[in-house]
């Protein structure tokens, strides 16, 4: 009788693995155990369509007669509070206790937390379905809304706030909007279409103080501006879900520390999605820790793999992608792996920055545009970068060189 394969965290991550095991044909128990209420879903719809959307609903990613259907037990609104690993079992908050053979660590990441004083019921965090409702129910023309932190959460909320009427102030103490990760001259599209649609951006201004009073919020800058809102968001970045697995004496390097299989150094423990840092091989094994849909994805499904015997690395490309007012930033790689940058203009004001290794090599590619007008060309430099490729600079540059040919190439 096998205690079978144990999932924590019940989200995209957990969820694939869960799917996946049944799909490479695993027939011994899958469980599932998650702390929210509802199905695995997609989290990126939240600061979207989830605020703006005529009837918010959630993005489930399979349905409860799908899990019936596979055999797949899914434990709801239950935390799971400690792994006991000579004993192969993981403890419930519920009191109950159940076995694993192996066991998939999907914890995900928690926003991180304005270390200040003065917060109250009026000053916020994004993270899950019921957190989307709660803002959503102050997003109308006669609010106001400040949203601390200029990075893709920040600024989606700003575009789905503007969109419902709300009153918007962006207030990022970084020099700029989007610094982790997105180079300047993208930023600065977003940031004029941020303006254009009214949205105020106050950036390089610290918060010197707040004071949540219950009715109303008042953010005090260093610079001596105070910003009045009804509602403060607060997205100033994730921190990995990481408790688990250092009280059951797992590395913790920015997440829990697997190898490039996803593998813990517990070899029945793996772990995978936000909530660990793994080495990536396309950038000479550089331990890196991703916060993205598709890297979800990609390694709850690896790590089903590897779970059931399979020896099989993480190789895939990162890719990041957000929408804000019709147009669409997507990237492919890391760009602060580049140390020079050629830039790629296409039609409807669209452009494309290759981001170059010292070496030549292309690291990373960063694309804005209206709709889809960026998605071809990154797809071909995702999979430039994953052949190490090295193309010409003038190539890169040039709109009538076909990316397609220097991938064959």
């Amino acid at each position: 009788m096998h205690a079978g394969m144990v999932i924590i965290g019940a989200g995209e991550c957990g969820g694939r693995a869960a799917l996946t095991l049944r799909d490479l044909g695993y027939e011994g128990p899958v469980t599932l155990i998650g702390d929210e209420p509802h199905l695995p879903y997609e989290r990126p719809p939240l600061s979207k369509e989830a605020m703006t959307g005529a009837a918010p609903a959630i993005k489930s990613i399979t349905s409860d007669a799908v899990l019936a259907e596979r055999s797949i037990r899914h434990i709801h609104s239950v935390r799971a509070v400690a792994i006991d690993r000579a004993e192969r079992l993981v403890r419930l908050s519920d009191g109950s206790s159940l076995p694993y053979d192996k066991l998939l660590l999907a914890t995900g990441s928690l926003p991180g937390k304005l270390p200040m004083p003065g917060l109250g019921e009026r000053c916020v965090y994004l993270r899950t379905f019921n957190d989307a409702l709660a803002i959503r129910a102050h997003l109308n023309p006669k609010n106001r809304v400040a949203i601390i932190g200029g990075g893709f959460i920040g600024l989606e909320l700003a575009a789905s706030s503007r969109k419902l009427g709300a009153t918007v102030t962006v207030i990022e103490a970084q020099p700029r909007i989007l610094m982790r990760g997105v180079p300047a001259e993208i930023a600065a599209v977003i940031h004029k279409a941020h303006e254009a649609e009214g949205v105020t951006i106050l950036a390089g201004q610290s918060i010197e103080a707040i004071a949540d009073d219950g009715k109303e919020v008042r953010i005090s800058l260093t610079g001596g501006q105070q910003i009045v809102a009804d509602l403060a968001v607060i997205g100033i970045g994730a921190v990995p879900v990481t408790g688990l697995a250092a009280e059951a004496g797992l590395a913790v390097d920015n997440g829990i520390a697997v190898d490039a299989e996803l593998r813990t150094a517990d070899p029945d423990i793996f772990a995978a999605g936000d909530c660990c840092s793994f080495p990536l091989a396309v950038y000479g094994g550089r331990r890196v820790r991703l916060e993205a849909w598709r890297n979800a994805q990609e390694q709850g499904a690896l790590a089903a793999k590897n779970m059931l015997g399979a020896s099989e690395a993480h190789a895939a490309v990162p890719w990041f992608w957000s929408d804000q007012y019709g147009l669409t930033l997507q990237i492919a790689g890391l760009s602060d792996e580049g140390k020079s940058m050629v830039r790629r203009d296409l039609d409807d004001g669209a452009f494309i920055l290759f981001h170059l290794a010292e070496d030549g090599r292309l690291v990373a590619a960063s694309g804005i545009g209206p709709g889809n007008a960026v998605a071809r060309d990154i797809r071909l430099a995702e999979m430039l970068i994953a052949k190490r490729s090295a193309p010409a600079s003038e190539a890169l540059g040039s709109q009538t060189v076909k990316l397609k040919s220097l991938l064959a190439a």
